[in-house]
């Protein structure tokens, strides 16, 4: 690892990652159980899936804030604490109203995540292995997902729903003894990263020529310009199909395709996998195409759209099979694709702004990109218990990946005065 620190802060983002979504899916996995228990019904769970983003959504700007003020070594430590707190604490609720304000709590701490790591990132990692780097080090949130449904699910199996909460914040702590041990700011605060790696990292980042230059102009210009908030769209788009499966997925395979939970905690990793396999090649593809192209909007742009048309139509034709094999393959084949999405939109982000401005930045696509999530999972709660079921909730989720993808292709361009890391004058 000579001279490749940066893939230990790396390997740390990414078990961040499948901690924060091995949390996050973890009240999914087991909502047959709590609804049992606390007598909730599919509204009610749906609102309490929601309430999640009323703490999470604020705090996606208020972390990408920090990370520029404090630095995301001090603000991803802060936020793993709280999370982890809140998600042991789950396991002492008794009633539906404190596991709702326990959750809200919960998204607080889990909502600094995306925005630190990616100032994380563009903090230790030179600009063409970006994407790369996000798509690898963010393949752990659906791992964790996909973890979640055998960990939670057999846990709560045999010991209660309760003990699997316990056990998660367990691991959270763990990971948050090794952050604070090995991360630094910069590569320029760790001693332990070469002279050689801190040069490849800094001259790679001093190439780039960012849309806006950083000239003293306030966040709002930054926040408000129409590159930025196209890509808050598209990313709202992809964070609606998320949230719909990492919520409903496994109620979807135990009430509409009858699995028992036993079952659904294997059959349910699968979408996942495909997930993960989406974001670690959404990511070589996007930094492929920069390497290619010189252009790096182009690059991910490309990822972007190609990512959210097929999830859509991958989507909508699950309400045309009837079979669960049929429709955990076309889930897979959506998971897959969408997950080349995320990454793109971060990568695009640092294309779009000045450095000292990608945390704030990012923590405002963020929290408008995770609206989705006080809709999603109330949205399809009501849809399924009142509407046209799970059929409806597909058919929604997929004519917003669909908008998404037309929000990228018409919207995300780069100005004639933009510039490529060569140099030349490009066009998205």
């Amino acid at each position: 690892m000579k001279h490749k620190f940066r893939f230990i802060i790396g390997l740390l983002l990414f078990l961040a990652g499948m901690l924060n979504y091995l949390d996050r899916a973890a009240l999914s996995v087991a909502a047959p159980l709590v609804k049992k228990d606390l007598g909730i019904g599919d509204a009610e769970m749906g609102l309490l899936f929601s309430s999640f983003f009323l703490g999470y959504c604020i705090f996606c700007f208020v972390g990408g804030w920090a990370a520029d003020r404090f630095g995301p070594r001090k603000t991803f430590a802060w936020a793993a604490g709280f999370w982890t707190l809140f998600c042991g604490l789950t396991a002492a609720m008794t009633s539906y109203v404190q596991l709702m304000v326990c959750r809200i709590l919960f998204g607080v701490g889990e909502g600094p995540m995306g925005s630190t790591t990616n100032k994380t990132i563009a903090n230790w990692f030179p600009r063409e292995e970006t994407g790369t780097a996000i798509g690898l080090t963010n393949a752990g949130q659906p791992l964790g997902a996909a973890l979640a449904a055998p960990v939670v699910g057999l846990v709560a199996f045999h010991y209660g729903w309760r003990v699997s909460f316990v056990v998660i914040a367990a691991l959270g702590l763990l990971w948050l003894a090794a952050w604070w041990w090995l991360a630094r700011d910069t590569p320029a605060e760790q001693p332990k990263v070469s002279a050689q790696e801190r040069q490849l990292i800094e001259s790679s980042r001093a190439r780039q020529v960012p849309l806006v230059e950083d000239d003293g102009r306030s966040l709002r210009h930054y926040i408000l310009a129409k590159p930025v908030l196209a890509v808050a769209a598209a990313f709202f788009c992809f964070n609606y199909v998320l949230y719909f499966f990492l919520s409903w997925l496994p109620s979807y395979l135990t009430d509409y395709q009858h699995l028992d939970v036993k079952s659904m905690s294997i059959i349910g990793m699968i979408p996942w996998l495909g997930a993960a396999v989406g974001f670690i090649g959404g990511g070589f593809i996007s930094d492929l195409l920069l390497r290619k192209t010189g252009n790096g909007v182009l690059a991910r742009k490309l990822v972007l759209s190609v990512g959210l048309g097929v999830s859509a139509v991958s989507v909508l034709l699950t309400t045309q099979v009837s079979s669960m094999e049929a429709a955990v393959a076309l889930i897979t084949l959506s998971s897959l694709f969408v997950f080349m999405c995320p990454q793109a939109c971060w990568a695009l982000l640092q294309e779009l702004v000045p450095a000292s401005r990608v945390g704030a930045t990012g923590g405002f696509v963020h929290l408008l990109a995770n609206l989705a999530g006080l809709m999603a999972p109330s949205v399809t709660g009501f849809l399924i218990q009142y509407g046209g079921g799970y059929s409806a909730a597909f058919a929604l989720s997929a004519g917003l990946a669909a908008l998404g993808m037309l929000v990228v292709v018409f919207l995300v361009r780069q100005p004639g005065s933009g510039r490529t890391m060569s140099g030349r004058v490009a066009r998205a």
